[in-house]
């Protein structure tokens, strides 16, 4: 049974920074895709940044330039940087895993490809 635990979530002001952490247990436990996701009131889950196990990155259009996923193969943890925060990025953020195996060509970023979530983290980013 894969684990996820998100952290590092809380408020801040538009133009702000928060960092977002997911650890993954049991640390033994190898992925195919790690990905952070969002979902606001009343809307559906979004994808925010995947990653892939050879670090191939793949980022929504709202946030690149301005988010950064890294992880740490060592603590197996998965870190998302937000920077330039603006109100419109306020949800609950979702660190997300795939242990099916992936195709070639395939993309990985839909909520229903993945197998494992954590139980979510809350960002709020006033104006």
């Amino acid at each position: 049974q894969v684990q996820l635990v998100e952290s590092g979530g809380g408020s801040a002001q538009s133009g702000g920074s928060l960092r977002l952490s997911c650890a993954l247990s049991p640390y033994t436990y190898s992925t195919y895709y790690m990905g952070w996701f969002r979902q606001a009131p009343g809307k559906e889950r979004e994808v925010v940044v995947v990653i892939d196990r050879v670090g191939m990155t793949t980022y929504a259009d709202d946030v690149k330039g301005r988010f950064s996923i890294s992880q740490d193969n060592a603590k197996n943890t998965l870190y998302l940087q937000m920077n330039s925060l603006k109100p419109d990025d306020t949800a609950m953020y979702y660190c997300a895993a795939r242990v099916r195996p992936v195709y070639r060509g395939g993309t990985y970023l839909e909520p229903s490809h993945y197998d494992y979530w954590g139980q979510g983290t809350q960002v709020t980013v006033s104006s």
